[in-house]
């Protein structure tokens, strides 16, 4: 027996108020659809048909190679939209889930109890349900004498004694497919577009319709506005953090932390309040993030310490330290206890062992070597209007404060380079590299300036001093 699952993502999502497609929309760094999706990957499904419609271009560009589409010519409904999906599913498939794209809280356990359910005894169908003392908009559920689905009534089409059922359709099904194309042909068209609802199959069935109740109506949630996406989020933030912490993460403000899905964190570490990460994020064991650290598709060795600091596809080995203040940009790398401190941006730079960029630097397209210290106020000057050029910096280097290296240029080991310098030329090893005018001076210069100020004072008002 083969499993399929088409998903639809058809919709415009109206309610959203967005240029995007609604299944687009992240929640934890990631696409809403793509947690439906890796849910019924975990839980079995062989193949996966999303029917797209509304920004089918992009919506088909977020999702991955191995996952079929299907586009839906005109939105009429989760009844076209579904029979769309299934004509395109391989017909190995005879067990069928259908879910919606915009339910990111739903969990592979689930989808593998509905699946168990489903073939625990003959069905053309097995809807899963939640129960809540008022279940609002959605479509109720009507069971028969015996406890079978007998059908689902929209609220606008519902009984008094039905709106009071607490039973709801949470849109995701397991059917027996060809139970279901069958269904699916003559269903009744409602509304100026003639649109046909998913629901209205159950009782054309040819079999019975069983159902499973939700153990959690949370994760049968769907998003249908920026609200709903927000509650989504948190839930989701909830689980990531809750997996952190019982693997050994410590987060003293859990509340305040913010996790992307697929974030890695070893024992021991620390993430204070404010911290971010984000994308294809690694820490090591042992650190302490935060606060106020945002961390986006970077890799953070042992035992370090990032503070304040921002850091985009930056790699830190062990013992390194970033803050506060920091600004790590793409292609930066932080070799073993090298640190990069307050008000310093690095960008596509190497600091080698132990080396320090302390305070109020910008050091760009630069390798700077083992126990250098960059002095307060440097800048590598890469950028010569038209290409970007390397600095390269030796080993055991000390420079003055306010130097600028204009590159290409180079630094010896041991050398070192006086403060205020503009280092045009290449400085040997073990040398002193200089570059600024001599100073010079003027002996009673100030009391000299004042008296030559007051005399242009009172030429102004009309007097004479002469």
């Amino acid at each position: 027996m083969s499993l399929g699952a088409v998903v639809l993502a058809a919709g415009q999502g109206v309610r959203m108020k967005s240029a995007r497609p609604k299944v687009l929309h992240a929640v934890a760094g990631r696409p809403m659809i793509a947690w439906v999706l890796g849910a019924l990957r975990d839980a079995g499904a062989d193949r996966i048909v999303v029917v797209v419609g509304h920004g089918a271009e992009a919506v088909r560009d977020a999702l991955p190679p191995d996952v079929e589409v299907a586009l839906q010519e005109r939105q009429l409904g989760t009844g076209d939209a579904t029979r769309v999906g299934l004509a395109a599913l391989d017909p190995a498939c005879d067990t069928v889930l259908v879910a919606c794209g915009d339910t990111p809280l739903v969990s592979p356990e689930l989808l593998r109890r509905l699946v168990e359910e489903h073939r625990s005894e003959p069905r053309a169908a097995t809807i899963v349900t939640a129960v809540v003392p008022d279940a609002g908009a959605y479509g109720r559920v009507v069971r028969d004498a015996g406890g079978r689905v007998a059908e689902v009534v929209e609220v606008r089409h519902a009984t008094p004694e039905q709106l009071a059922i607490g039973e709801y359709n949470t849109g995701l099904f397991a059917f027996d497919r060809a139970a279901l194309a069958a269904a699916l042909e003559g269903l009744e068209r409602h509304g100026p577009d003639g649109e046909v609802y998913l629901p209205d199959a159950l009782p054309r069935l040819d079999g019975p319709v069983g159902a499973l109740v939700a153990p959690d109506p949370e994760e049968t949630s769907g998003v249908n506005d920026r609200v709903d996406l927000a509650a989504c989020e948190a839930a989701v933030q909830r689980r990531l953090r809750a997996e952190l912490m019982r693997g050994g993460v410590t987060m003293p403000a859990p509340g305040a932390v913010y996790l992307d899905a697929g974030v890695r964190v070893g024992a021991d570490t620390v993430l204070l309040p404010g911290t971010h990460l984000r994308g294809d994020t690694a820490i090591g064991g042992g650190c302490v993030i935060g606060p106020d650290a945002v961390v986006v598709d970077s890799r953070i060795g042992e035992g370090c310490e990032v503070v304040s600091a921002h850091l985009v596809q930056a790699e830190l080995a062990e013992g390194c330290r970033a803050g506060p203040f920091a600004y790590l940009r793409p292609g930066t790398r932080l070799e073993r206890g090298a640190r990069a401190g307050t008000y310093v941006e690095l960008k596509n730079s190497r600091l080698g062992p132990g080396a320090k960029v302390p305070h109020l630097s910008y050091v760009g397209d630069a390798d700077v070597g083992e126990d250098t210290n960059i002095g307060a106020g440097n800048i590598t000057a890469n950028y010569d209007g038209f290409r970007k050029h390397r600095t390269h910096i030796g080993a055991r280097v000390r420079t003055g404060s306010d130097c600028v290296f204009v590159a290409p240029v180079r630094v010896g080991d041991d050398a070192m380079t006086g403060a205020g310098s503009i280092i045009t030329d290449d400085v040997p090893e073990g040398a002193l590299g200089i570059a600024r005018a001599r100073q010079s001076v003027i002996e009673g210069f100030t009391a000299r300036a004042a008296a030559r100020a007051r005399e242009a004072a009172e030429r102004a008002r009309g007097g004479d001093t002469r």
